[in-house]
């Protein structure tokens, strides 16, 4: 276990600092294969690796697994617009005053801190529900006002779509578990 969670912290921060240094372009390329490897691929490799290895019951690997990833996602998300918050405020809401950048940093901030507990389940078991309701909560919410905006960027569907499934993986989990 300890070998995925140390290989997905370097994973995130190469992404985080590759996005940094990118273009547009290359950002927005980086923007998705994060949403992939994060939200999908990861949390199922981990999962199927855990299983056979230790042979532990699905429904509880699923919890531990996907929400340390969503938290992962969350907080790369959060420091990425700590650092460039011209990139969320243009490609995802399409606002270029540079008051909006003071906007986006304060919703980075919220992006960590929500990140953080879903990165920390995975050294304190016990708060993988709490975690797992405040996640479903906000990618609920944040789905749900990208839905809403009908003149959505691919960046905006991208995040909408990685939103709602969080929210859906998270909620199901919750209700199995």
């Amino acid at each position: 276990m300890n070998e995925i969670v140390v290989g997905s912290l370097r994973l995130a921060q190469a992404t985080l600092l590759a996005s940094i240094h990118a273009s547009p372009i290359a950002s927005r390329m980086l923007q998705i294969l994060t949403i992939l490897v994060l939200m999908l691929a990861a949390p199922v490799a981990a999962i199927a690796i855990e299983a056979i290895a230790s042979g532990g019951s699905l429904i509880a690997l699923a919890g531990k697994w996907f929400v340390f990833y969503f938290g992962l996602r969350l907080l790369i998300a959060g420091l990425y617009q700590l650092a460039k918050p011209d990139f969320t405020a243009k490609t995802i809401f399409r606002i270029t005053d540079p008051n909006a950048m003071k906007i986006v940093s304060e919703l980075g901030f919220g992006n960590i801190a929500i990140g953080a507990l879903g990165v920390l389940t995975i050294f304190n078991a016990n708060w993988i529900v709490p975690a797992a309701i405040v996640m479903a909560i906000f990618y609920a919410l944040a789905g749900g006002k990208h839905v809403l905006n009908a003149d959505r960027t691919t960046s905006e569907n991208w995040a909408m779509g990685s939103d709602l499934w969080a929210a859906v993986v998270l909620v199901g989990w919750m209700g199995r578990s």
